[in-house]
């Protein structure tokens, strides 16, 4: 029977629509609310209505009987009939169910109510019996119901079910029942033993049925709140708590219930709830004088709220049509109200409280004349199904929240219309009706506000607050359209910005210029808001300089400022555009080093700034300047050195801290610095210091030492000598002879300031003693020349400076600076302690020629025993380095003579070797220049021999002993010098072995060794 209604689904018909006298009014104030947009009507394209009725089954029933009630959920629907037939129905893919509830039953059973729980698996059915009624259960699995004992004597009227437990086996549900109770029970898909059934509630004080049930549920930490709301043909209950429902409804055991009564003709009282993104927040209860709905706060956190319904309202049933008639069945969009009539359907709009739509059910196109009987919702699905005795109906919705917008605009709530807004133009319109009622009602800021959201002509709105005076208005819809342009736009900001700024100075002027008989009656409290008006607009003003530094033309706001004479301003934009030269400048002319020196800390500041003003900044502020230098490392301090002289040309008090020699020290001993010019004017400064202690510490610093490649002092000698000498620092001068080796000029000068000094300089020669008794006899000179007093006395001073001269000078080198006619008696102790000291080094003298003379004896008898002294060979003795004998016989090729034996040598550690053996293995541990010297002296013998003069040699060397020796060495001598380079030690005991240790096994000449460890890939 119902295979059939999806295949009418798809070409449903449609029925006709007329618009009601109501909604022509509403037609009229959309004229009111577009005033000035163009179009003034929202009126409709009578194909594109909000909500359409299709047929979706002709005659369902197909002889069963006529419908008496229809339930959805999840895109199930189940009808059930007069005579006990119930029909299901799963459009999402499952079969089609027909059962007869009155197959045992002599006479048919009316079904009296269907409920479905919103995921469709669960059905209840009230059927109605002779004795009263039954309550019987089917599960979508199930192809037959069954009789729920537990509700025997009880008529459902309502069921809530819980949504927060939705499960496919079971679920949890309340009912309402015809005595008033409210029961919490549960089904499931196969019961072993049928659960109980437990009271919630019960109304005792009203004699009504519980005729409607809604439940929400809402998480609150880890436990659950539950929402209950229930009505009766005249009341509407409200129930919420926290925990189980059980609990929740034990509270009301000591508080009252919360309930709204609306007597008045009796209709079919309903309930329903509306979920948007399958969330709850709207209830309607068809009551007796009309529509009772409102808002559901199910955000309740605290534990003793227990009221959750906000923003309630009436819509009066007279309010909709002016009639008497009222509608027997209710449901729920998201914004509309969709009320049934006996013959058509009204749709109001929950905002505005008017009729949007009427449909008429044709009774030519129904084929029946019978009354519609009632409305149900697909809760999950989204779908509304409207019903009489011989159809369904499948209410079609539309994008039915389009014309929201004006809605709320109607009701001046302009938040949410701006929400259900879905283009430009329709929030246009909202920001414009309120800028328009804002500027009628004087209130500019506002309106200027508003005004610059939305696309008008700029020249037009400006206009109108000129037109009223309205300066700071202007402003204002000057910054906010600031906001709203784009990057693209960047002449219309660079104008409105200066258009901004040009406001701003005139505002700022307007409060300065105030007329002192303006505020001659003026309080205190008046003057001080006035202060705070000002300072807060100049904030606001720098703020905007700040944020628009990058769109204003500098040349003409510089030029704005400049006219208006806000020269703080000015500076400000000027830092903002890092004109940095003309901030300091100013601040410089001002006397405000510290903000000039604020400026030159900024990281993007050209560094040639720092050198540009250093001498203004000195000048105005030493202190903070230096201190501001020490702090900056890429300084030159060289390029300083203007600013410094010029700090330093003027008088300082002695206890002033002398700021450019506090610099210059930090440069040369923190920083290291090297540059001569910068050692120089430190030292020019010291030297015009009244202390000559710093300069004498300074000169004794050496700055440079243990700097490799660096000398021990940066500055110039010559040039700080003149400069000493110059400002009178004798002992700043000393001390650079000294350093110059002009050790005479040192002494010279030091004489004429401390003799005292002169000796301390003398000492300092100590590696030339000549040097050094010149030194000193130049003292001596000065001091007995200088001394004044008994002649005797000064004998005994002199005397006395030999002992410090600590033998370096004798009596008879200080004699000739006494006069002639002084008495030798008064040297008499002198002469003869010089004459001791000479006889002690006279006999110091002979102890060492004695010394030499048992030494040369001793050598000589080295010698004799060096020359006969002999090693015994074994005659299987090895070479250590062929391995063979080493008295075999052979030639000598180093000698060239033919003996028996070839020559070797026998080291006092025993190891022997053939001459020509050690010959060839010293070679391969001599340099180039060794071996050169090794062949050189073996080719010379080699020549000796071959050419036979031995003899001659010998002759010329017994006739001429000097003749070999002095021009042409002898063979003798040869022969030694080659032992000397071959034999100087044993190569295996001596240094050579040391050496081998790093020598490589194999060498690089050994090209086949190294071949043979070559690694072959196989």
């Amino acid at each position: 029977m119902l295979d059939e209604w999806v295949s009418s689904h798809g070409n449903a018909q449609q029925f006709q629509s007329h618009s009601s006298p109501s909604q022509g009014a509403n037609a009229d104030y959309d004229e009111e609310a577009l005033d000035g947009f163009g179009p003034r009507s929202i009126a409709r394209d009578p194909d594109n209505q909000m909500f359409t009725v299709e047929v979706l089954e002709r005659n369902p029933t197909r002889g069963h009987g006529v419908i008496t009630c229809v339930a959805a959920g999840n895109n199930v629907i189940v009808v059930g009939t007069n005579r006990g037939w119930l029909i299901r129905h799963d459009f999402s893919g499952g079969d089609c169910l027909e059962l007869d509830l009155n197959s045992s039953k002599a006479s048919d059973q009316r079904v009296l109510r269907v409920f479905v729980d919103p995921a469709g698996r669960h059905t209840l059915l009230v059927v109605e019996t002779s004795d009263g009624s039954e309550t019987h259960y089917l599960h979508s699995r199930s192809k037959r119901t069954r009789i729920l004992s537990r509700f025997k004597g009880l008529t459902i009227c309502a069921v809530a079910w819980n949504k927060y437990q939705l499960n496919e086996v079971s679920q949890d549900m309340v009912v309402g029942t015809s005595g008033g109770q409210l029961l919490e029970t549960s089904l499931e898909e196969k019961e072993k033993r049928e659960k109980p059934l437990k009271l919630l509630y019960e109304l005792t004080e009203l004699n009504e049925p519980i005729v409607g049930l809604q439940m929400e549920t809402s998480s609150v930490g880890s436990q659950v709140r539950n929402f209950l709301m229930a009505v009766t043909p005249t009341r509407l209950y409200s129930f919420t708590g926290l925990g189980s429902l059980e609990t929740m409804f034990s509270a009301y055991m000591s508080k009252p219930v919360r309930f709204t009564e609306l007597p008045g003709e009796q209709v079919r009282s309903e309930l329903h709830f509306s979920a948007k993104h399958r969330r709850t927040e709207i209830f309607a209860w068809l009551a007796g004088p009309g529509i009772y709905y409102g808002e559901l706060n199910l955000a309740l956190q605290q534990t003793v709220e227990d009221y959750f319904i906000e923003n309630k309202s009436l819509l009066e049933y007279t309010k909709l049509d002016g009639g008497s008639a009222k509608p027997c069945a209710l449901a729920l969009s998201e914004f509309h109200f969709l009320l049934l009539y006996e013959n058509k359907l009204k749709v109001v709009n929950r905002v505005s409280q008017t009729i949007v739509e009427e449909k008429v059910f044709d009774s030519l196109l129904d084929q029946s004349t019978s009354a519609m009987v009632g409305l149900c919702t697909d809760a999950i699905g989204g779908a509304i199904f409207a019903y009489n005795e011989n159809s369904l109906y499948e209410i079609v919705i539309n994008d039915e929240g389009r014309d929201m917008w004006l809605m709320y605009l109607s009701i001046k709530d302009y938040a949410t219309a701006l929400e259900h807004c879905r283009d430009g133009s329709q929030k246009d319109r909202v920001f414009v009706t309120q800028a328009d009622i804002a500027f009628a009602a004087k209130d500019y800021i506002t309106a200027a506000v508003f005004y610059a959201k939305v696309i008008l002509p700029f020249t037009e709105i400006a206009l109108k607050f000129i037109a009223e005076g309205e300066l700071d208005a202007l402003r204002t819809y000057l910054l906010r359209k600031l906001d709203n342009l784009g990057k693209e736009d960047r002449s219309q900001i660079t104008m409105i910005s200066t258009w901004a700024v040009e406001l701003y100075l005139d505002k700022i002027n307007s409060l300065l210029s105030s007329k002192p008989s303006e505020l001659k009656g003026n309080t205190e409290h008046q003057e001080l808001k006035g202060n705070t008006e000002h300072q807060e607009l100049l904030t606001e003003f720098r703020a905007f300089l700040s944020d628009c530094k990058d769109v204003l033309d500098e040349a003409t706001t510089l030029k704005l400022l400049g006219s208006y004479g806000r020269v703080e301003e000015l500076i400000y934009f000027a830092g903002l555009k890092e004109q940095h030269e003309t901030v300091i400048h100013h601040y410089i002319q001002q006397g405000e080093a510290k903000m000039a020196l604020s400026v030159l800390r900024k990281p993007n500041v050209s560094p040639e700034l720092q050198y540009k003003f250093a001498a203004d900044l000195i000048m105005l502020d030493a202190y903070e300047t230096v201190e501001f230098w020490m702090t900056m490392d890429n300084l030159n301090p060289r390029r300083l050195i203007p600013a410094l002289m010029r700090y330093s040309s003027r008088p300082h008090s002695k206890d002033e801290t002398h700021e450019a020699i506090k610099y210059l020290e930090f440069c040369v001993q923190h920083q290291e610095n090297k540059d001569s010019a910068v050692h120089n004017l430190l030292l020019s400064l010291y030297a015009k210091q009244d202390d000559e202690g710093r300069l004498l510490r300074f000169l004794e610093s050496n700055y440079g030492k243990g700097r490799p490649g660096q000398p021990e002092i940066f500055y110039d000698p010559k040039y700080a000598l003149r400069l000493c000498l110059k400002e009178k620092r004798m002992r700043a001068c000393v001390y650079i002879y000294s350093t110059m080796n002009m050790h005479e000029e040192a002494v010279a000068l030091a004489l004429q300031v401390d003799p005292e000094l002169a000796k301390a300089e003398a000492d300092k020669v100590e590696d030339d003693p000549e040097l050094q008794k010149k030194l000193w006899l130049m003292v001596a000179k000065h001091v007995i020349q200088q001394e004044k007093g008994v002649e005797r006395e000064n004998i005994r001073r002199a005397i006395a400076f030999l002992k410090e001269a600590d033998g370096l000078l004798k009596i008879e080198d200080i004699l000739p600076f006494f006069p002639d006619f002084a008495l030798i008696d008064d040297f008499k102790e002198a002469i003869c302690a010089s004459l001791e000291d000479y006889n002690k080094q006279i006999n110091r003298l002979k102890q060492e020629m004695n010394d030499a003379t048992r030494g040369a004896d001793n050598i000589r008898r080295d010698i004799s025993t060096l020359t006969q002294r002999y090693a015994i060979v074994d005659r299987d003795e090895k070479c250590g380095v062929c391995a063979l004998g080493i008295l075999r016989s052979g030639t000598s090729q180093t000698r060239g003579v033919s003996s028996v034996m070839a020559p070797f040598y026998v080291f006092p550690c025993e190891h022997s070797f053939h001459a020509q053996c050690l010959l060839g293995h010293i070679i391969k541990y001599k340099d180039k220049n060794e071996t050169d010297q090794i062949m050189d002296l073996q080719r010379r013998l080699a020549v000796l021999f071959n050419s036979g003069s031995i003899n001659n040699a010998s002759i010329e060397d017994s006739e001429n002993p000097s003749f070999g020796s002095a021009s042409t060495p002898s063979i003798d001598q040869l022969c030694e010098q080659l032992d000397d380079a071959i034999a100087g030690e044993c190569p295996y005991c001596g240094e050579l072995m040391i050496k081998e240790i790093s020598r490589p096994f194999i060498s690089m000449d050994e090209t086949d060794e190294i071949l043979s460890w070559q690694i072959k890939r196989v």
